[in-house]
Parts: C-alpha cells; sequence; structure tokens
C-alpha cells in the first residue's frame, strides 16, 4: 500500500502546436505542477518539464525536446503520477481518500463492519462507504462525533454507529 504510484494528472490532449500538452488535474493541490521538474508517465517514461501554465480548468505543460504537436500526440491518455513520498503533506487527521479506501472498519466494540469501498466528497463532509457481507452498504459520515480513530498502517478504522450514540 506504501509504495503504490500516485495518480495526479491525465493528459487529455495536445495544446495548440508547439509540443503542449493539456493536463486534467487529479489532485488537489492543482498548483503542485508548478513545481514539476519531470512527468512520470503511467508506463514509465520519464520527461522532462520545460514549463508549466494554467489555463481553465487545465494545466498545460511542455516537455523538453518535444517540439510540435505530433511529438506529444501520443502522449494523450497517460497518466502522470508520483511516488508517495512527493506527496503534498496534509495537516493532523486528514488523510488522502486512496489511504481511506480499502480499510477494515470496526465499530466501537472492535466488531468488524466491512471495508470502505469508496469516499463521497459531499462538500460539507465526506461520506465513508463501508461494504458489508450479506449487507447493504454503511455510509458513514467522516466527522469527529463518528469515526474515532484511523490508523493507515494498519489499515484500520474505528467508528461510533448512530445508533450506538448516547
Amino acid at each position: 500500500m506504501f509504495d503504490q504510484m500516485i495518480t495526479i494528472g491525465k493528459i487529455v490532449a495536445p495544446q495548440g502546436i508547439q509540443g503542449e500538452v493539456r493536463v486534467m488535474p487529479m489532485t488537489d493541490f492543482p498548483e503542485r505542477f508548478k513545481n514539476l521538474k519531470t512527468a512520470l508517465l503511467d508506463d514509465g517514461t520519464r520527461l522532462p518539464v520545460q514549463s508549466v501554465r494554467y489555463h481553465q480548468q487545465f494545466v498545460l505543460l511542455k516537455f523538453a525536446g518535444l517540439t510540435n504537436r505530433n511529438a506529444v500526440e501520443n502522449l494523450r491518455d497517460k497518466l502522470i503520477q508520483i511516488e508517495r513520498k512527493d506527496l503534498v503533506p496534509l495537516p493532523e487527521g486528514h488523510y488522502h481518500v486512496f489511504d481511506i479506501i480499502g480499510l477494515s472498519v470496526y465499530n466501537d466494540q472492535e466488531e468488524y463492519l466491512g471495508k470502505v469501498s469508496d469516499v463521497l466528497q459531499t462538500g460539507s463532509n465526506d461520506v465513508y462507504i463501508v461494504e458489508q457481507k450479506d449487507k447493504q452498504p454503511l455510509l458513514i459520515p467522516a466527522l469527529k462525533t463518528v469515526v474515532l480513530h484511523i490508523d493507515i498502517a494498519a489499515e484500520k478504522m474505528v467508528v461510533k454507529l448512530q445508533e450506538e450514540w448516547d
């Protein structure tokens, strides 16, 4: 789990005729691209970044040595990734969605409830979807009164379910 590559963007198309590519950011921190020296693609290719600029919802990247549209056309749909060590640090008590997905969830009585299969980002607070065996999925709001403990290293979350509230 800790050595995986993390996707931060997807090359969606060439931009213009000078060899730039249009990248759809897949990160909460699109400003991270301005410090990107080398783009690591999902096929293992490393491309030195010559310039970065922002246009509408896209990041426009220019790679050193790729000087025209034809040179970058084959990069369409490639994912740009980083190593876990290069993630933007989060404040205490905040977690990356990909770290939450797959956690085993237990109630405060240590009874196994299931695994987190997805995270809904609702705007006010996230909601964890916990798949249970032979039952409907549990929807758990990501609130401190509900989520008592998260241990990423142990791949475990402890929650206090609503029917257990005082």
